[in-house]
This record gives C-alpha cells, sequence and structure tokens, in this order.
C-alpha cells in the first residue's frame, strides 16, 4: 500500500474516531457541531470569571450558584486574577439565532461567547452538563473541545396541568430549574379547569378560595392555589431561565371550578360534567372574564394568554334548553352551538388582542377565523391530522404537540399499569425522541409556521410527586432533543449512553424517574380511577 494511501485510510480512522467520541460528548440535547481535539481541562476546585456586559447579572449568578452547590467548586469574578471561565461577544459576521452559543475547552480556559443574552445562558448549561458527565471521584476532566450550537425549533415547551392536582412553588421551581438544564424555553401552565381553579385573581377572590377547593381524585380536599405574589416568583425564577411561562384560563368550556365560586356566569353542563361552560348570552360573562384575563397577562410577561377552546361540546348541550343563547342563535342566525361557541372565543380573543397579549388556543379553534398574526395554534389530536392541516393552510403559526407521543400522561412501558394508553399505544422514551417534525416545516406552503414541539402532563392520575417525576423523567431529555437537535445529529442508541449518566443527576436531585435500563424505582401507586378521560373514554 502507498505511503499515501496508509495515511488517507489513518486520517478516515481518526476522522471516525473523532465523530464517534463527540456523538458521546455527554450534552442533552446533543449540539449540532462538536470537535474534539487532544489533551484536556482539569477543573480546579477555585475558577476566577471575566464577563461583558451582555451576559447579565442573573446569568453569571446561576453559573457561580451551580457550580458551588453541584460541584463545590467556588468562583470569583478578579480583574487581577488569571481567568479561567471567559465569556465573549461572538462575532456578528453573519445573522446570529438569539439562542447560538460557542463552547471552547482548552488547556487553561472555558470560554463561552454569544451573540445574544439567551446564547450565553445556553452555553453555560451546556458546561455544567460536561462537568456532570465527566465529573469523576478524582476531579473533573473534561476534553479540549469546540461546541457550535443553535436550535432547530425556537418553541420546546412543556405543559403542566395543576388544576386536577396540584404540586407548589418547590417542585414547579424544580420542574424550571431541568428545563433550563436541557435548553426547553416555554413553561405552559395550565391553572384553571373542571377540579380546581389555582390562581388568585384579587377583583374575584372566591375563584381560588372557592374554585381551588378539591382535586380530581379528591373534591373535599383543602383550598389550594397560588397567590399572585407566589406567581410572581415563580416567573421570574423563569425569567431568569429564560423560559417563558404561559398561563392557561380555560374557556368556554372546562370552566366547573369558577362556576362552583361565581355561578351566576355558567352556561350549564351535563350530568357528568356540570356547570361545565362559561355562559356565551350573558354580556356578563364577557367583562367578567376580561377583567380576569387583564389580572392575569400583568403577572406575565410573555404576552400570551391560552383560553383553551377545547371539548366544548362535553357541557355545551345544556345551550339547547336556555332560551337566552336561543335568542342570540336567532339574533346572529346562528344554527349549531359549535357557532356560539366560535361567537365566544372570538369576543374573549378581542379582549386578549386589546390588552396587547396573544392568544394561544387548541386546533379546535383551527376554523374559528381568529386573525392569524395574532394567534398560536396547539395541534393535539394525534388521530386528527385534518386539524393541523386546516391550522396550517389558515396561516396559524402551530405548536406540535400531539397525544401520541408528546402526552406525559400516556404510559411510558408496557408493564406500567397506572397511566393511559390510546387502545395498545404509549409512549415510551424512544418514540418521544424519534418524532421528526422535519417534513411538516419541510412543507413549502407552510413557511416557518411549524414553531416547535410540546410536551403536555395531564394530571388526573397523577396525584404524588413521585408519580409526576415517573412521568416526566427522563422523557424531558428525550423530548429536549426531539426540539433542539437536527436530526442529522439524532442517534437513539448514542441518547441513551449519555442519559445513563443523567439519571445519576436525578437520583442526586431526588426525583423518582422511571429507569429505561432496568427498573430499579418501581412504578409509583396511584388511587385508582374508575373516572373517564374526556378524549379517551375507552
Amino acid at each position: 500500500m502507498k505511503l499515501r494511501s496508509i495515511f488517507n485510510f489513518v486520517l478516515i480512522l481518526f476522522i471516525a474516531g473523532q465523530s464517534l467520541f463527540a456523538q458521546h460528548i455527554g450534552i442533552i440535547p446533543q449540539p449540532q457541531e462538536v470537535t474534539v481535539f487532544k489533551d484536556s481541562l482539569v477543573v480546579g476546585k477555585v475558577l476566577n470569571l471575566s464577563a461583558n456586559e451582555e451576559v447579565g447579572i442573573a446569568t453569571i449568578q446561576y453559573l457561580r450558584h451551580a457550580l458551588a452547590d453541584k460541584y463545590q467548586i467556588y468562583s470569583t469574578i478578579n480583574k487581577d486574577k488569571e481567568v479561567q471561565i471567559s465569556f465573549g461577544q461572538l462575532k456578528l459576521t453573519k445573522e446570529v439565532h438569539e439562542e447560538e452559543y460557542e463552547l471552547t475547552i482548552s488547556n487553561n480556559r472555558i470560554t463561552i461567547v454569544a451573540g445574544h443574552p439567551h446564547g450565553y445562558f445556553n452555553g453555560v448549561n451546556s458546561l455544567l452538563q460536561l462537568m456532570a458527565f465527566y465529573e469523576t471521584p478524582t476531579g473533573i476532566k473534561i476534553p479540549n473541545l469546540k461546541i457550535v450550537d443553535s436550535p432547530a425549533y425556537g418553541w420546546r415547551g412543556f405543559m403542566l396541568d395543576e388544576s386536577r392536582h396540584f404540586f407548589g412553588k418547590k417542585k414547579v421551581k424544580q420542574l424550571l430549574d431541568w428545563m433550563a438544564f436541557y435548553k426547553l424555553n416555554k413553561f405552559h401552565w395550565h391553572l384553571t379547569d373542571e377540579p380546581a381553579w389555582r390562581i388568585e385573581i384579587k377583583q374575584y377572590p372566591f375563584l381560588a378560595l372557592v374554585g381551588g377547593i378539591g382535586s380530581y381524585t379528591n373534591p373535599l380536599s383543602p383550598t389550594q392555589y397560588y397567590t399572585q405574589e407566589e406567581i410572581r416568583e415563580i416567573v421570574a425564577y423563569a425569567t431568569e431561565r429564560f423560559i417563558d411561562v404561559i398561563p392557561e384560563i380555560d374557556m368556554p368550556g372546562h370552566a366547573t371550578a369558577a362556576n362552583r365560586a361565581y355561578p351566576q356566569f355558567s352556561g350549564g353542563g351535563t350530568k357528568d360534567h356540570p356547570d361545565f361552560t362559561f355562559h356565551p348570552a350573558k354580556e356578563g360573562t364577557y367583562q367578567y372574564l376580561t377583567n380576569i384575563l387583564k389580572e392575569t397577562n400583568v403577572l406575565f410577561p410573555s404576552n400570551m394568554l391560552h383560553l383553551g377552546g377545547d371539548e366544548v361540546s362535553f357541557g355545551s348541550e345544556a345551550w339547547n334548553a336556555d332560551a337566552s343563547i336561543q335568542k342570540m342563535k336567532l339574533r346572529y342566525n346562528y344554527r349549531t352551538n359549535k357557532e356560539v361557541e366560535t361567537h365566544f372565543m372570538r369576543r374573549m380573543a378581542d379582549s386578549v388582542y386589546h390588552i396587547g397579549a396573544k392568544l394561544v388556543v387548541w386546533d379546535e379553534m383551527a376554523d374559528a377565523g381568529l386573525p392569524k398574526d395574532k394567534t398560536i395554534q396547539y395541534w393535539w389530536r394525534h388521530d386528527k391530522i385534518a386539524q393541523l392541516e386546516l391550522a396550517l393552510e389558515n396561516g396559524y403559526a402551530t405548536v406540535v404537540c400531539p397525544r401520541i407521543p408528546f402526552y406525559f400522561d400516556f404510559v411510558q412501558d408496557e408493564k406500567d399499569r397506572h397511566g393511559r394508553k390510546w387502545g395498545r399505544v404509549f409512549n415510551p422514551l424512544e418514540s418521544v425522541y424519534n418524532y421528526d417534525l422535519d417534513p411538516l416545516k419541510a412543507k413549502e406552503q407552510y413557511p416557518n409556521q411549524i414553531l416547535g414541539v410540546q410536551a403536555n402532563l395531564w394530571t388526573e392520575g397523577i396525584s404524588t410527586i413521585d408519580k409526576l417525576d415517573y412521568m416526566i423523567f427522563p422523557r424531558i431529555a428525550a423530548l429536549a432533543e426531539t426540539a433542539w437537535t437536527k436530526n442529522d445529529r439524532k442517534n437513539f442508541t448514542e441518547f441513551q449512553q449519555v442519559l445513563k449518566k443523567h439519571l445519576q443527576l436525578y437520583k442526586t436531585d431526588r426525583i423518582y424517574y422511571y429507569d429505561p435500563f432496568n427498573k430499579t424505582l418501581s412504578e409509583p401507586q396511584v388511587e385508582i380511577l374508575t373516572k373517564k378521560y374526556l378524549d379517551n373514554p375507552e
């Protein structure tokens, strides 16, 4: 074999080895570009930081606290000392995504550069993950490398339902920490529904005091809700982690808890779902709900209000026997309750727009004629692909969150007994990881309309912290990689190898996680429910 051929063969093996190693770099979600060099950096127990003004004090403190809490590494910001971690401005020679960053590890320095504050924060979390992955009993030794990274999708969300069961401020903050660690950036907070109302509205105090009584499994459990002071605290906590919090005030259906507190605004319901709807023919209903939304919007700087708009037909049968609603139908020449429902949502949408917020709704509203530049649709019904097509055809920005595989109240293991299935279908880790949004994004007729992906956790069958953890972890890691990493960088087998280290991080954080490799933690026991899900009555 000629010398040049031998050289080329060795070079190919070297590059292949680098690529294989890069795939196991230890960061979830996997970065878009990783180059690994020879030698390593041994991380000391005291690090000096240097930062520019673009980074932000909150990100610096987030890093310093994490270094101290997780690794017992103490940091200084001293201009007279040699710098071990530096932050620099990314050269703006091209259009830079606000979340893009570059992370470089060399023999004597860690450098994070970005063009925007959010990019620096993402770089910090990648650094913290590297430290966790390469931590050993004798210290942290990270290979020299360079990462160039930015997200495949801008919307990377997680929804928590706290109407059905309430989990509290401490748990929500822990969840926000893990979202930030995995570069998820939208927290959809489902605060109102049939069982309970979980947000203080000062103009209508009975919403929380009366509507906050009970849960899905115990209608007489003591009142639980978030005060406005607690909401501000949690939102500020999320904002420091570059997470937008999107509240959901469900209407015109799923209104039972609110109607328990203020029955004068009830539109009725059915035997199984009493007082399920707000009253669409009373003018006072719209002012009442608008006042609620005004108070709510002030608490959430995301300026996005999710109004639900789903499953109204489970309670709107009562409208057929309501004289004032029948008069409303005659006045507007409406023939169906669906038209009344659309009328209601358009009225409330106007209130949302008037207070300067963007409207977010479920896919039942894809044909409601809402302004496409002010409205975001969530496609959730995996068995109704036509609703996704309709939302896109009507020009709406759309978040993809189908039940299969992104409802985390579905079980993740064939042997799990306490959770949902769709027939025999459930949502294992691999299904979450392998979901492919690219065919939707690539359709030329829908440019940039697919905002991203979100997982939703409904809590009918989740009444304990252990069960909550078990349903979220580690699927939240698979969600993160699906939302952030381009398909050509994804590999489930390699992801699993990295995940094994992350399971130890969950354990350290006292999270009762599902172990996909061996059943070290059993499925938590929950109260056996005889109630059926609205959207899946099987």
